[in-house]
């Protein structure tokens, strides 16, 4: 262990940080002058430009920092305020409309007692490899539905996929649907509560 000395650069160090601890009133005053340094530093600092961010049609977000305008003698025009809607959705395929509901009519629509195996056969040509691997594990007799009750209604879409209500006899269930290579394939689904 060091020998303590009380001369040298560490005895300088150990009574600055030391002295806010040597009394009630000390500490007080220290926290007092680091309140108002903050505060002046925070009210000299320049505020930053607002960013404002855009989705363009493919789904992404950009964010883009605005810029200040240069000074100009004339003075600037009036602005309008222009309401920040969401860009209406496009609209969804037809095809992949229709994709969502002959899945949901295989996915519903089984006899009892149909092996797991013949039921996600059926499945195949609508679902996509990755998302088939999955209802491998499911077992048709969970399946709470017996039958479509009307057409498939969008909820979103892009180019590349589509969101996607159908309802059945024992509930709503969102599918969801991709473009692949081999045209639409559903991607997943799940139980509207």
């Amino acid at each position: 262990m060091p020998i303590r000395t009380h001369r040298g650069r560490a005895a300088v160090y150990r009574r600055l940080w030391g002295w806010p601890l040597r009394s009630p009133k000390h500490l007080v005053t220290a926290v007092i002058v680091l309140a108002a340094a903050a505060t002046t530093i925070g009210i000299m600092l320049p505020e930053p430009p607002p960013s404002r961010s855009y989705r363009d049609q493919s789904g992404t977000t950009e964010q883009h920092q605005a810029v200040p305008a240069p000074a100009s003698p004339t003075p600037a025009p009036p602005t309008i305020s222009v309401p920040n809607t969401p860009p209406a959705p496009a609209p969804a395929d037809p095809a992949g409309l229709h994709v969502v509901e002959a899945w949901g009519a295989k996915w519903a629509t089984h006899p009892p007692g149909t092996p797991a195996g013949k039921w996600v056969e059926s499945l195949r040509p609508y679902t996509t490899d990755e998302f088939i691997t999955v209802m491998t594990s499911v077992d048709p007799a969970n399946v709470p539905s017996t039958r479509i009750t009307g057409p498939a209604v969008p909820l979103s879409s892009t180019a590349n996929s589509i969101a996607a209500r159908l309802p059945t006899d024992a509930g709503d269930i969102e599918v969801d649907v991709m473009r692949t290579e081999q045209g639409w394939r559903v991607s997943g689904y799940n139980k509207v509560s």
